[in-house]
């Protein structure tokens, strides 16, 4: 879950798969659940985590992304830093929990 829509993390070579012509299977669940729904590709290593990101927040823009053994921290301007923490930090807490489940690494927000 992030920015109220639920994700779908699927191999690379099978996103076309999940999506199907027209997007059939992606409304079909959307109706089911009553939530945007919205597949990405799954990271395959840590080379992968920019992309992802930006996958996940768009269409959120940020400058930077850089990944260090225990973080990932994006930099932005003023307004992508405020899109990114969210009211109450909502947003900023769920992003950090995508980041810590699927690299095991905490986020940060510069």
């Amino acid at each position: 879950f992030y920015n109220d829509s639920v994700f779908f993390a699927v191999p690379y070579a099978l996103v076309s798969k999940a999506i199907v012509e027209d997007g059939k299977n992606v409304k079909y669940i959307s109706s089911l659940l009553r939530k945007k729904i919205r597949v990405v590709a799954m990271p395959r290593d840590n080379s992968d985590i920019k992309y992802f990101v930006s996958a996940v927040v768009s269409p959120i823009q940020f400058k930077n992304l850089e990944v260090t053994d225990s973080d990932i921290i994006i930099s932005g301007n003023m307004q992508s830093r405020a899109a990114l923490i969210g009211r109450n930090k909502v947003r900023l807490m769920e992003l950090s929990k995508v980041a810590k489940e699927f690299f095991s690494k905490n986020l940060r927000i510069v």
